[in-house]
């Protein structure tokens, strides 16, 4: 028997052993997750267990969740439904992460207004599927005497507005989220001629203005019988085409419901737990699901077979699975999503760096869905969508539209808006990822395991070809003015918001995250070089392909015909680096360091100090590249992580290697490396007082997180450095390898290693990792970490 029927009967047989251990699950009411074992692929079970769970014994720090537990289901259709518990709120959020990102929230208070503590019940979830809708229930304990109320049921980005917001802190009465767009609409429509009106209202499937003002807020009822008694909430998508609906059920002869308005009160008079059955119904279309046959290469599951057959290492198996469900939950042949369970969309750059880091493990066919997906939301003019905008959270942003158009008199174009106000809309502010759809598409084309014939019939579809050529001639257009004339100004430019900051339109897309520059060096020293290169490459491939594409526009048509001005455009932008380079001697950064410190918080500032008494001055001159440029061109002095892309990217002699990695693993706040956290991704300490207190208010890309992406892309770039791309030996470079195993230490000793970003508190003079506020549980590009484990440890033939 060859090695891959071997693998598969073992999968096999893991699948056996799954469904047995699911049928104990629903008979023992054990509801921890099963590692090891592969699922069995039928989803439509009356009783499954969580597919995953946080925080787990073993694997997270209970502590660091500070009151937050989940748990992950597939539904009846494999879709990912998440349900999450925020005790230090009392909300219950309830994730659906299919065709439309649905959400339901609602919040639990104790009898004297505090949030109430909130358990799981025994026993799994039940799944179900009938007449075009899908549902879920589960078991929910609270204390004897709860308020319930703060209903939410629609999009999940409503959802995670209002917890931004801090609306789950309201009375239970109150409107969650007001949407103003909506409102908006409605008094805009009302003010129009009688015929007008009827012809707007009967897009949206309602006879007057009343009836559709009152899809704002959720419908609840209550009915109460002699053994069992349901609350009922039902929610009809503003455009009349779908619903949600929760039910709370419970045991009449022990539970009293009052329901008062949108509030619902339950007792249990002789004391003890009030137990509910909760149960979200959807009928919103689902996705279609990819199983980890169609995920992971033979490589990779030859790895897996040989974690799993260590019986020394449990938590290792354990975490290994954990995250291939994770990335069985994001992966669907639709597209591949960011995260749960704030960002269960389309996210253009988390796919595309994924597909990159994911390249040694994924199956062959694996980027074409990263590839088609990002092609089929291309705009006309060769944009790679960043996010896209589904079901409640359209509906919002087509109202808003509308109300524009209406305002100017456009009832045509108006109409049109409503027509259609639940369709997908692209979101093309962001600029890092189009440069990077040329380097995966090169990747996939010059991929020799994919058969050429494949290759053909992939372009031949959805007018990918054509949209693909629509993305290389952007990418040369931008890349034209500084290829002509290389100077500083003539770099990729941010966009300009109406206030006149420049828009942090690459990955650190927080307000602060580029610390105000304009010119960012991952878009100019990597991204943009890199997609130069890829544009040859694709050209190349599809001549070997024999197909031929429409190229008309320049100058991309010009390096179609002639390769030798596409290597100039390439050598030129090879050298935007140097606009990057700052260095600061030791004295300099000492004095830098010791404002930056006197700025700090007493603790933070105590903690620090004592580090860098650890560690001594700077010896030397400390060399890094600029995190941007500003307006005129000069470098922001914000040492960061971006370089370790060029890691990923290229095979770099080695010392040019160590020299990208030297400031990394500086400690910080020399550098960026904190022991028994991992290396945060910037540090600031070198730039102006006014970049300090910007990353203070905004602390989503600043010197105080570690970003999961970032510790994948250093720790998969220093394998490959340390073995050469093809897999052999390199010649010593000792810094390397002292990076790869500290930062591998730093982040297991943090207990996050799986979180989307992570952060500390300084507490009695110590440094205690903590879970990021608005952090995944179950992030695409920290589930990387499956290919770093794989280029760490590969197998054995």
């Amino acid at each position: 028997m060859n090695l891959l029927a071997l693998l598969l009967a073992a999968l096999g047989a893991r699948g056996v052993a799954a469904e047995a251990a699911a049928r104990h699950c629903r008979s023992s009411g054990n509801v921890t997750p099963v590692y090891g074992q592969t699922p069995s692929r039928e989803f439509s079970r009356d009783t499954v267990p969580p597919y995953l769970a946080f925080p787990e014994p073993g694997l997270d720090d209970p502590a660091a969740y500070e009151g937050y537990d989940t748990r992950v289901y597939r539904d009846a259709r494999g879709n990912a439904f998440q349900v999450y518990l925020k005790g230090s709120s009392g909300r219950v959020v309830h994730l659906w992460a299919d065709a439309a990102n649905e959400s339901v929230g609602f919040t639990v208070r104790d009898s004297g207004g505090k949030p109430g503590q909130l358990v799981w019940g025994t026993g799994g979830a039940a799944v179900a599927e009938s007449a075009g809708t899908r549902s879920l229930s589960y078991g929910l304990e609270l204390p004897s005497a709860v308020a319930i109320g703060l209903f939410l049921l629609g999009s999940m980005r409503v959802e995670r507005d209002l917890q931004y917001a801090s609306r789950d802190t309201l009375p239970l009465d109150a409107t969650p989220f007001p949407q103003v767009e909506l409102s908006e609409l409605i008094d805009r429509l009302a003010k129009l001629k009688a015929r007008e009106r009827v012809r707007h209202l009967s897009l949206l499937g309602a006879t007057t203005v009343d009836a559709l003002r009152a899809r704002l807020l959720p419908r609840v009822t209550a009915q109460v019988g002699d053994t069992a008694w349901v609350v009922r909430v039902g929610q009809v998508s503003f455009d009349g085409k779908s619903h949600l609906w929760l039910t709370l059920e419970g045991d009449a002869r022990e539970t009293v419901p009052t329901l008062s308005g949108r509030t619902v009160t339950i007792r249990r008079p002789a004391g003890g737990p009030v137990r509910l059955r909760v149960r979200v119904t959807t009928d919103a279309p689902a996705l279609t699901p990819l199983a980890r046959e169609e995920i992971f290469n033979d490589d990779f599951r030859r790895f897996y077979a040989q974690v799993q057959a260590d019986s020394g290492a449990p938590l290792r198996v354990r975490r290994l699975e954990r995250e291939v469900r994770g990335a069985e939950l994001l992966s669907y042949r639709e597209k591949l999503m960011a995260g749960l369970p704030n960002f269960a969309t389309y996210f253009g750059r988390d796919m595309l760096m994924t597909a990159l880091l994911m390249q040694p493990v994924w199956a062959p066919g694996m980027p074409e869905h990263v590839i088609a997906s990002a092609l089929r939301k291309l705009s006309p003019e060769g944009d790679v969508s960043h996010e896209e905008a589904l079901g409640g959270q359209a509906i919002r942003e087509h109202a808003a539209e509308y109300n524009r158009l209406v305002s100017a008199g456009q009832l045509a174009r108006a109409r049109a808006v409503l027509a259609h106000l639940a369709a997908t809309r692209e979101n093309y502010s962001m600029v890092d990822d189009d440069f990077q759809l040329p380097v995966v598409a090169a990747r996939y084309l010059a991929d020799p395991r994919v058969p050429a014939e494949r290759k053909r019939r992939f372009l031949q579809v959805e007018g990918r070809l054509a949209r693909l050529v629509a993305n290389l001639a952007l990418v040369a257009r931008r890349a034209g003015p500084y290829a002509r004339a290389p100077v500083a100004t003539n770099l990729v430019s941010f966009p300009r918001a109406p206030d006149g900051h420049w828009i942090s339109a690459s990955w650190r897309d927080s307000r602060a995250g580029y610390g105000g520059g304009r010119f960012a060096m991952d878009v100019n020293a990597i991204w943009v070089p890199h997609a130069l290169e890829g544009v040859g490459t694709i050209l190349d491939e599809l001549k070997r392909l024999g197909v031929t594409p429409v190229i008309r526009g320049e100058p991309l048509a010009t390096f179609a015909r002639d390769r030798a001005a596409l290597e100039r455009a390439i050598t030129v932008w090879q050298g935007a680096e140097r606009h990057f380079k700052v260095a600061l001697a030791p004295q300099e950064v000492a004095e830098r360091l010791a404002a930056k410190l006197r700025a700090l918080p007493a603790d933070e500032r105590d903690y620090w100090d004592g580090v860098l008494r650890r560690v001594g001055p700077a010896a030397d001159t400390l060399r890094f590249l600029a995190l941007s440029l500003d307006g005129a061109g000069r470098p922001i002095p914000i040492v960061n992580t971006d370089p370790a892309a060029l890691l990923l990217l290229e095979s770099l002699d080695p010392a040019r290697a160590q020299a990208l990695v030297d400031p990394i693993m500086r400690p910080y706040p020399i550098g960026l490396f904190a022991d028994n956290l991992g290396p945060v991704v910037a540090n600031d300490a070198y730039a102006a007082p006014e970049i300090w207190e910007s990353f203070r208010r905004d602390a989503y890309h600043a010197p105080t997180v570690v970003w999961g992406r970032e510790v994948n892309v250093l720790l998969a770039g220093l394998a490959r450095q340390l073995r050469g791309s093809d897999g052999g030996a390199q010649p010593a470079a000792p810094l390397l390898d002292t990076a790869l195993r500290r930062i591998g230490e730093a982040v297991d000793r943090s207990g996050l290693r799986h979180a989307e970003l992570w952060s500390y508190t300084i507490e009695n003079g110590r440094l205690v990792p903590s879970r990021y506020g608005s952090s995944s549980d179950v992030q695409l590009w920290s589930l990387t970490d499956l290919a770093v484990q794989y280029l760490l440890n590969p197998p054995t033939p």
